[in-house]
């Protein structure tokens, strides 16, 4: 029976209107700063330039971890000063340690942390307890920035500005100037600011901050303190470029191709409070490789964007999940289409996998009210297959060849509205089309999105209501998606109770990413935790999840899901947990057999338990390791897996590490789908191996120049019993006379070696090169040895390119002219 969203609808508006949106009481702390009137100091981390004397100070700061609430120790006292000029915002800070030695001071390259400590700063010119700006300086001199929102990190997102640390007898101090032109604020004649402040102490495994960071309740975005005396800045002209110039070549299987390229990202500052930001002929060839393994079910699978334009800056877009930007510039809509209606005397020649992105631009922002404005939009190139028809002339056989349209000129579109108040409640509004010139598909997708915590932090009630509309071959198809959940997210105890539905029409897979619809679920999570030391426990946490599913037209009970588990770490960074998950009661899988789910075809699945466990050492010594085991057990069956993943690393030095990482599954006797006659549909019992082998490295030659190593080898084998099975309606098996051959050996190998020389601020040079191979074929059989062997027999892809990008800052510009 259907289960129908009415009485919780009732429900959760009835819970809604007892909040009162108003936010909570929390201390803030009062820093009061001075407009600078000396000479701008030097960033050299040294604080003995005249304008750091006669400063107010910030100082007694508190524990956030693990004593959450305990006061600093005045060994490791820190003190920080903050003053202002017409051009931007200084702070100094000097942090005590009185075993400077032993400071940890691992080097990393920008945005990535490793083992040293650290100074924080987090500003927000609207303090509205939601949007901040975080900058962080590591012992070594490392930047890390991050553009936040609602406690959630975009550490894409990057800044220029200045910084300096400096290792001294009694501790070690940073310097830093941070451009008004990286920070979004109103042109108002007196300025009133959030601010906070933050120190890692990765020896003595603790965190503290300047306004305390209460971790009982709310997000720690809502506990900056208050920045005082700001008057009279006039935001700058926010306008940058990044021109480059880039080349590259490739050699694959004989053949050699060159490529050059120049083109333009563009930074805008539109007002002072939106952002423009603007690719012209963009040029992706030194992404990260993806991390591919052999897809045996029926979904597709998802991979992480590697794409820096639309990985920066992009929260506002990911609202709703609607936007999943592989999407643009991935394989085309009609990829397979060119295989259709073919002549027996024709052929696909060659039929691009990939679509050309001619430009992007982003807008994005947020109003003094709190409304948050993002607009994205993209262009690809058509994209056409090659078609060879052989005829006959005569005597004569001649190859002829022609076009077919793929993927023509389209257009990616998202736009979304997002109202916060109360510093912890947002109502939003979502827009993604996808509109392709001529006769193929279009798509538009609308959601409106809620999330209402009430004034105390303690509880919340948040969901969605989105549809979606797929024009094509002249008709349109009209889906719907709903969700809606209560939860209590302070103190110990947290749980979440919910219901989720999608209709067997609602379809967002143009521009986002779905993997079924026709589904309805509901939900139900709980959990424990400490928020103090216990014993020698820092952290510990026991979480509980229960999951009901069925379908949604019809309303047919399709099986559940469980999980229980915990997590803890101790005062020696020690980590461990347990996990385990699994299914009661038959189940009926109506995806694995690979048919329209109108025809009601499902597998029959016996009840499963699952077991995974993980433990992971101190990472501030030289060595240290992670180490996973999982296991599964199907009843009623001879199905088994078994899995394990060792990942040991070594610190040679603070300057060079690597990780190697070894995974290792077996499933054994798996049920699974072969293969489908239009009549039966067969199933097979397979036995399937899977062997991963990965390496990554670095050497820093210093904070601005690195030398990094990402290798992976992914091996998978999969060999089908000689007897196949037919899917009966009821959802059980029998023998079936069918012979086919379904076994594989697949191999995926990437070798990447990465230099990065950031030469000015903003400013980079990175040479790239990568060796490539991947081969799938029926030879399961073959051992380590002989796989590797026949792997190397085929033709591998090197690519070798340098790119050149150089920061250009309108105002520095204006200021040379």
């Amino acid at each position: 029976m259907m289960i129908k969203s009415s009485k919780l609808l009732v429900l959760i508006s009835l819970f809604t209107t007892t909040f009162l949106f108003s936010q909570s009481h929390i201390p803030k702390k009062i820093l009061n700063i001075k407009r600078n009137t000396n000479k701008a100091p030097k960033i050299d981390g040294l604080l003995t330039d005249a304008a750091w004397k006669g400063l107010e100070i910030a100082k007694d700061f508190v524990m956030m971890e693990p004593n959450n609430g305990e006061k600093e120790n005045p060994d490791y006292r820190t003190k920080v000063k903050v003053f202002y000029d017409d051009e931007a915002i200084y702070i100094s800070a000097m942090l005590y340690d009185p075993n400077p030695s032993k400071i940890a001071k691992e080097f990393t390259s920008r945005d990535n942390y490793g083992q040293a400590d650290l100074f924080t700063v987090v500003l927000n010119p609207s303090n509205d307890g939601v949007n901040t700006t975080q900058f962080e300086v590591l012992i070594t001199g490392t930047q890390v920035d991050a553009k936040v929102t609602d406690g959630e990190e975009d550490r894409n997102w990057s800044a220029v500005w200045k910084s300096a640390t400096k290792i001294l007898d009694n501790g070690w101090s940073v310097e830093m100037k941070i451009p008004y032109a990286a920070l979004r604020f109103s042109n108002e004649e007196i300025q009133t600011w959030g601010i906070n402040f933050g120190r890692k102490i990765i020896n003595l495994n603790s965190q503290y901050s300047w306004n305390h960071i209460d971790n009982k309740i709310g997000k720690w975005t809502q506990y900056d303190g208050i920045l005082k005396g700001i008057r009279n800045i006039d935001p700058p002209t926010r306008l940058s470029f990044y021109p480059y110039a880039s080349t590259s070549v490739s050699h694959y299987d004989g053949e050699t191709k060159y490529n050059n390229n120049l083109g333009l990202d563009l930074k805008y500052g539109i007002t002072e409070n939106f952002t423009l930001d603007l690719t012209l002929v963009p040029d992706f060839g030194q992404t990260a490789f993806d991390n591919v393994t052999l897809n045996l079910g029926p979904f597709e699978q998802r991979f992480n964007e590697q794409r820096q334009f639309f990985t920066e800056g992009t929260e506002l877009f990911n609202k709703g999940r609607l936007f999943y930007s592989r999407r643009i510039g991935n394989r085309p809509v009609g990829y397979y289409d060119a295989y259709d209606n073919l002549a027996t005397n024709e052929e696909v020649y060659e039929n691009p996998n990939k679509v050309n992105m001619l430009n992007a631009l982003k807008i994005s922002g947020r109003t003094k009210g709190g409304l948050g404005i993002g607009f994205f939009n993209a262009i690809t190139d058509e994209t056409k297959a090659t078609i060879k028809r052989t005829v006959t002339q005569g005597n004569t056989t001649v190859d002829e060849y022609y076009k077919k349209v793929t993927e023509p000129f389209a257009n990616y579109n998202v736009l979304v509205l997002d109202q916060q108040f109360n510093q912890n409640s947002s109502v939003t509004f979502i827009n993604t089309s996808v509109l392709r010139e001529g006769k193929f598909r279009d798509a538009n997708v609308t959601g409106l999105l809620y999330h209402l915590t009430n004034k105390a932090n303690t509880y919340f009630a948040d969901g969605y209501i989105k549809t979606s509309n797929i024009k094509e071959n002249g008709t349109t198809e009209t889906g719907y998606g709903f969700d809606s959940s209560i939860a209590k997210t302070a103190g110990n105890w947290q749980g979440e109770v919910g219901y989720n539905m999608e209709d067997d029409k609602f379809n967002y897979n143009d521009l986002g990413f779905q993997r079924r619809n026709n589904q309805q679920t509901v939900y139900a999570m709980m959990s424990y935790r400490i928020l103090k030391p216990v014993g020698r426990y820092n952290s510990f946490k026991v979480n509980f999840r229960l999951f009901n599913s069925f379908l949604y037209k019809p309303g047919v009970y399709t099986g559940n899901s469980y999980r229980v588990g915990f997590f803890a770490s101790t005062d020696k960074r020690f980590s461990f947990g347990l996990n385990a998950k699994g299914k009661i009661g038959k189940q009926k899988d109506f995806y694995e057999p690979r048919r329209a789910i109108t025809e009601q075809r499902f597998l029959e699945r016996n009840p499963e338990i699952d077991f995974d466990g993980f433990i992971s050492t101190d990472f501030r010594k030289k060595f240290a390791f992670d180490l996973k085991a999982n296991t599964r057990k199907v009843f009623g069956t001879d199905q088994t897996r078994f899995g394990f993943e060792l990942g040991p690393r070594y610190r040679f030095s603070d300057k060079m590490s690597v990780v190697f990482k070894f995974k290792y599954n077996r499933d054994k006797n798996a049920i699974g789908y072969a293969n489908d006659d239009n009549s039966d549909i067969i199933f097979g019992k397979r036995n399937s191996d899977s062997y991963e082998n990965s390496l990554s490295g670095k050497y820093s030659f210093s904070t601005k120049s690195s030398l990094s190593l990402s290798f992976r080898h992914y091996w998978q084998t999969v060999k089908y019993n000689s007897q196949f099975y037919n899917l009966n309606t009821d959802g059980t098996l029998t023998n079936h006379s069918y012979t086919g051959n379904h076994d594989v050996n697949y191999n995926s190998w990437n070798l990447d070696l990465n230099y990065l020389w950031e030469f000015a601020p903003g400013s980079q040079l990175t040479a790239f090169y990568r060796n490539s191979i991947f081969n799938s074929n029926d030879q399961s059989a073959l051992n380590f040895i002989n796989n590797i062997n026949e792997l190397f027999n085929q033709p591998a892809l090197h690519t070798f390119s340098i790119k050149f990008v150089y920061f250009i800052d309108y105002n520095n510009l204006k200021k040379i002219f």
